[in-house]
């Protein structure tokens, strides 16, 4: 009776027990599942490279909650320019989450009116988009507001233009890149003087037939009548080390993210490439990238606000990591609006839907892939290889493992089993080349037996194919004499045959 009692006790320990931390267990999951794209049609399984971590709304705060949060810049020190838009400030955040300053003052000519965007130079100046305003409005270190840049004059503008600032950068000639709303020319390049200095970095309209087609057959009524098409506009942009600026574009299926020369010239997308989610996206909708960082590595991580979800490519495009999506849930967002990122790799994302900037950190496998990778863009295929055998080991449907080992062994000159993961990496190109050089290899160390081959092949057709051809005279011949008597022979006995009956 005792051990009754002790066990229905415990069992009754172990359901309250289960009840209690299954919340717990259910807050910590993690609300979106990590996937990996291969050449393959469908996504595959993969272990998540980025995992929530916490959120600041600024209620814990002495600069009071967030409103409407739009942008946010990283500086070198590690502290943090959120672009406040509801409060019409920017807040200045150190790295312990602590308020360093507010910029914008509540009145006179340093008052903000929903800033958008913030750039800080290595000095501290602040470059803040004030976006209803109508300018671009710098403080100093102290944020102390120093001047502002209104609208750009400029015939090349034209008539109907409007200046709607919404993000900017300054480069190294000081001048500063500034994405317009509405605007689908490029970015605004003016120089520290205010003067507008050209579009940088257009767009451009693609290849239509239709549009063609509507060319060659319609008149001019009918061509007058129909909508001008205009390249798309830029959203977002950054900068990295080394002056390439990184854009985003929305609405448009192919080259979403561009890494653009000095000279303005795309230098990530040799043809067109689609970023963003494949499957999930309706027939009609593609991805909306509106926020852009990248790490010292290179590493691009952008922000589609269709999907509400983070991606993230290597230097050359390689696709990595996915994260977030939409819902309530911590981890996800309900309308994001730009990321950065903190020297420790830490992605910072603000979403204004929240009013809240939410922090994700990497985990040990985005730490493994992130080092093969670098190693990898760099060039260095043989000192990543063993890191991505160990990427392999803990997620064999990293397809982009596949590829890189099998660049190190086609660099060791290992063409045959470099053959066998480019195979496994469904990379016919590489496949290609390392079959091309298979061959020339094996030619080489077989050509011996190869040369005597060929030989025995010329001597067979240079008598043996004579000899094949008079014996087959010989027995053609030799069958139709055969098939003459067998006739002759059943004639006359068709014609004994005959006799007989007479």
């Amino acid at each position: 009776m005792i051990r009754l009692i002790r066990f229905i006790t415990l069992t009754l320990l172990a359901v309250l027990a289960a009840q209690w931390l299954m919340p717990a267990a259910a807050q910590a999951a993690i609300p979106y599942e990590g996937y990996a794209w291969g050449k393959s049609s469908r996504d595959q399984h993969s272990i998540n490279g980025y995992v929530y971590m916490e959120s600041i709304d600024g209620y814990e705060l002495e600069s009071g909650p967030f409103k409407d949060p739009e942008g946010i810049f990283v500086a070198p020190d590690d502290s943090m320019y959120v672009a406040d838009a509801g409060n019409n400030r920017v807040v200045h955040l150190n790295r312990n989450r602590e308020v360093l300053g507010i910029i914008g003052d509540a009145e006179g000519d340093g008052a903000l009116s929903e800033p958008k965007g913030v750039f800080v130079k290595p000095d501290g100046t602040a470059y803040v988009a004030d976006t209803k305003n109508q300018r671009i409005a710098v403080f100093n270190d102290k944020g102390k507001f120093i001047k502002a840049y209104g609208a750009p004059k400029s015939p090349l503008l034209g008539a109907n233009f409007t200046y709607s600032p919404s993000k900017l950068i300054v480069d190294k000639r000081n001048y500063m890149l500034v994405v317009s709303e509405g605007n689908t020319q490029g970015l605004l390049q003016i120089d520290a003087n205010g003067d507008f200095k050209g579009y940088f970095g257009a767009n451009h309209i693609g290849f239509n037939w239709m549009r063609l087609f509507v060319k060659l057959v319609a008149s001019d009524e009918q061509k007058n009548q129909l909508a001008v098409q205009k390249p798309m506009e830029f959203s977002s942009l950054t900068q990295d080390d080394d002056g390439f600026v990184y854009t985003t574009t929305l609405a448009t299926e192919t080259n979403q993210i561009k890494r653009l020369s000095p000279v303005g010239v795309d230098t990530l997308n040799p043809s067109a490439t689609k970023y963003g989610s494949r499957f999930e996206m309706g027939p009609f909708e593609v991805a909306s990238f509106i926020g852009i960082t990248v790490s010292p590595e290179g590493f691009i991580t952008a922000l589609d606000l269709q999907s509400s979800k983070i991606f993230q490519y290597d230097k050359l495009g390689n696709f990595l990591f996915a994260f977030g999506g939409m819902g309530e849930q911590n981890g996800l967002f309900k309308t994001p609006s730009s990321l950065s990122q903190l020297k420790d790799g830490v992605i910072v994302v603000v979403d204004k839907g929240r009013n809240r900037l939410d922090f994700f950190r990497t985990t040990p496998f985005a730490n493994l892939v992130h080092q093969a990778s670098s190693l990898y863009v760099e060039g260095q295929y043989e000192e990543a290889q063993s890191m991505w055998q160990d990427v392999l080991k803990q997620n064999a449907n990293f397809t982009m493992a596949y590829q890189a080992i099998g660049k190190s062994l086609y660099k060791a000159e290992n063409y045959e089993e470099a053959m066998h993961y480019f195979k496994l990496a469904k990379s016919k190109g590489d496949y290609s080349t390392a079959f091309r050089e298979y061959r020339k290899e094996y030619t080489r160390a077989h050509f011996v037996w190869i040369a005597l081959a060929f030989i025995l092949l010329l001597v067979l057709l240079r008598f043996g194919l004579p000899f094949l051809a008079s014996k087959f005279k010989k027995y053609a011949a030799a069958r139709r004499d055969t098939d003459r008597r067998v006739t002759a022979a059943g004639s006359r006995a068709a014609a004994a045959r005959g006799g007989d009956l007479q």
